[in-house]
């Protein structure tokens, strides 16, 4: 339950520290006192959204604080502990620059504003006066009734069903209409595969064909070259061989004085010649060993020419066919693949398409046993509010598409007048009975309702007299099973509760401020005497004032 709430520089408060107890709070103040400042400030920390203009006038910026005691919230302690955040207290934080600039923290820890929303969803629930508006539709009437039958986990799922179900159909439905299109690619690309398989181009085969047409296409000048090259070291006559044997021999013949200045000489013809006789070797075994291949030229140079050829089809250099015909048989497989994949589509959607109408069925059946509970509990609080002669109903209709939430239509219908068929609250009830209708559901809602926390913000608008009484005596039985908290401008509900906060505000030439204190007895009295007679009190107000706490607190249970 909330047990603090801090609140600093917001809208006309500078400061204001509140402690909360369980059972039922009244909230009471005059009109235009702040009591909207309050709801404000927790709405903040529990992710509503901030403005600037929520900072006090000359501040920098706005800093609201709430505190839960989770101690029995075991939602919310596995919420903040699937977060590795403290679990032994739970302590929202809410900071609004002048700028419009936000920030948040849980227990200490920086957060966004929908972490603060989920949180709060698991701590505190708020019926505001303008409830009875969003009784006009439909949406708020199944919301109502769901939340009673408590299966909001079947409802998500059937949502998540409807979603996959659509999407899939969806996709389905795409791949039906493309499926001439995915037909005639399918023959382009078989095609083309079948003509690269024919090719059969192997690895590094493209560069090997091009290196063996440059052997090819210059072997006969090669061989030429080559044989006047050995001709040139070993002719008969006027080959280098015959000349250094002969440079050779009239060396050898020079006198004995003057050889020994010539013997290095001698020495490198000597090897100058066995130089040549080798490359001689060489030569004609080149010669001798190499044929002119004319038909293997021919072939060579027509696979190169088929293969850029292909090549320039397909708008890619020769080198990435290897890769376009790996990523074409891929393209293939998959689009082959695809009239599986259609199969397994419809097989998957007609599942999905079972398995949402068995859980819309099931909902349905729910939501018909829960509506005949509810409406009677409705009837007998209206009953208590003094509208024992209208007659409540829940109306649960088949709707014929589908829809996230399930197959059904709920409406709220009344019917205020004995002998009058029930028909929808927005076309019967007056703004007094839908106030008090409001009232009654809400009540029941809240009975329902397994947070602590309950916040009623002037529910009571267009209630008086004796039913207001009653009012009060509906809230102080919530308080009794959790904390509920209640502005009012009623005396007969502020009387009912355990305790009673009252907020006024202090005005001077250049500063207007809120400041909410708790009251004790006597505070209480003079605070009924205002609300029941105006600023004046008279001692008959004190003493009516006095003698409606009394009954009120001596009759609550």
């Amino acid at each position: 339950m909330l047990i603090q709430l801090a609140i600093r520089d917001f809208a006309i408060v500078d400061t204001l520290d509140l402690e909360f107890q369980a059972g039922m709070t009244a909230i009471t103040g005059e009109t235009g006192a702040g009591k909207s400042i309050l709801l404000g400030a927790l709405g903040l920390c529990l992710g509503e959204r901030a403005d600037a203009g929520g900072v006090r006038h000359g501040a920098d910026r706005a800093d609201l604080s709430a505190r839960f005691d989770i101690a029995e919230r075991e939602d919310a302690k596995a919420w903040l502990a699937a977060r590795e955040l403290a679990t032994d207290d739970c302590l929202l934080r809410r900071v609004v620059t002048a700028s419009g600039r936000s920030k948040a923290w849980i227990n200490g820890q920086p957060c966004t504003i929908a972490d603060l929303r989920e949180l709060g969803e698991c701590l505190i629930d708020v019926h505001s006066q303008h409830a009875h508006q969003a009784l006009l539709s439909e949406d708020t009437h199944r919301r109502l009734l769901d939340d009673a039958a408590d299966h909001h986990k079947a409802v998500a799922e059937l949502g998540d069903l409807h979603r996959q179900w659509h999407a899939l159909r969806r996709q389905y439905r795409e791949r039906s209409e493309n499926d001439e299109e995915r037909q005639a690619k399918r023959q382009l690309l078989r095609y083309q595969v079948e003509e690269l398989d024919q090719l059969d181009l192997q690895a590094d085969e493209l560069a090997s064909l091009e290196q063996e047409q440059e052997t090819l296409a210059h072997l006969e000048e090669s061989l030429r070259e080559a044989q006047f090259a050995a001709d040139s070291c070993d002719h008969d006559e006027s080959g280098a061989l015959t000349l250094l044997s002969q440079a050779t021999q009239r060396l050898s013949r020079v006198p004995g004085s003057d050889r020994g200045s010539l013997s290095e000489a001698l020495v490198m013809l000597h090897d100058a010649q066995i130089q040549i006789e080798e490359a001689a070797r060489e030569l004609h075994h080149f010669v001798e060993s190499t044929e002119l291949d004319p038909q293997r030229l021919a072939w060579v140079e027509e696979r190169l020419g088929e293969i850029h050829r292909i090549a320039r089809k397909h708008h890619v250099m020769p080198e990435e066919l290897s890769e376009l015909h790996r990523r074409l048989r891929q393209d293939l497989e998959a689009l082959d693949d695809g009239d599986d994949d259609l199969e397994t589509l419809r097989a998957r959607l007609d599942e999905l398409r079972q398995q949402y109408r068995d859980g819309a069925r099931e909902i349905s059946e729910t939501r018909q046993r829960t509506a005949k509970v509810f409406a009677r509990q409705v009837q007998e609080q209206l009953a208590f509010l003094g509208m024992d002669k209208a007659r409540f109903a829940v109306e649960v209709t088949p709707l014929e598409t589908p829809q996230p939430h399930g197959l059904d239509r709920v409406s709220l219908q009344i019917s205020a007048n004995p002998g009058q068929p029930t028909r929808p609250l927005a076309k019967v009830a007056s703004g007094g009975e839908l106030s008090r209708v409001s009232l009654a559901i809400q009540v029941v809602a809240a009975s329902h309702s397994t947070l602590a926390t309950l916040v009623f913000d002037e529910v009571d608008v267009g209630i008086s007299g004796a039913t207001a009484e009653i009012v009060g005596q509906l809230l102080r039985r919530l308080g009794s099973d959790a904390q509920v908290m209640t502005v009012t401008h009623l005396p007969q509900v502020a009387a009912q509760a355990h305790q009673h906060l009252h907020i006024e505000k202090h005005s001077s030439d250049d500063t207007t401020r809120t400041l909410m204190s708790q009251l004790d007895e006597a505070g209480r009295v003079r605070e009924l005497a205002r609300m029941l007679g105006g600023v004046k009190l008279s001692n008959r107000t004190l003493a009516h004032a006095r003698e409606m706490l009394a009954a009120s607190q001596s009759s609550a249970h």
